[in-house]
């Protein structure tokens, strides 16, 4: 099966506070389209750590809500780390790579934001060889959030040479 090309996107990091309302109704759109709707996970999106977060997301002309999004979490709100999570890409644009370029431009954009912070993130299992090819190890075992198996997965911080 070959992929789908990637769709032309505008990418966008950002603090919170610079998100747009329109902006916002649309990331909380699609984060509950991916999670509550297709995943069947009835569980609290707007967790409230969402304004102390950067928000990168894929825009496309071609629909209203971004085609790809990741929250990149500062240092102690999740973990003592930097975090990335609500790891989202849109039925649209699934199987073009975009995923792909997300996770990549959000490991950037944290090392960025918090140098030598590491990057821990709680991925879904089945994603562990995924996130694994961008430097994460799992520490720890498999548990259940939401009804679905994740692990605790470390990112260590870059190395400066």
């Amino acid at each position: 099966m070959s992929a789908r090309a990637a769709p032309e996107v505008r990418w966008r990091c950002c603090a919170f506070d610079a998100l747009a309302v329109a902006e916002l109704d649309a990331i909380y759109r699609a984060r509950q389209q991916v999670f509550v709707i297709e995943q069947g996970c009835a569980y609290l999106d707007a967790d409230g750590a969402d304004p102390q977060c950067w928000h990168l997301t894929a825009w496309s002309a071609a629909q209203a809500e971004p085609l790809a999004y990741a929250r990149v979490v500062a240092p102690g709100v999740k973990y003592p780390e930097a975090s990335i999570g609500r790891v989202i890409t849109s039925s649209a644009a699934r199987g073009t790579g975009l995923g792909r370029e997300l996770v990549r431009r959000a490991v950037a954009e944290a090392e960025a934001l918090f140098p030598g912070a590491g990057i821990r993130i709680s991925a879904q299992a089945h994603l562990q060889r995924f996130y694994g090819a961008f430097g994460f190890v799992a520490v720890g075992g498999e548990y259940m959030e939401d009804g679905i198996p994740h692990i605790e997965m470390l990112r260590p911080p870059a190395t400066i040479t």
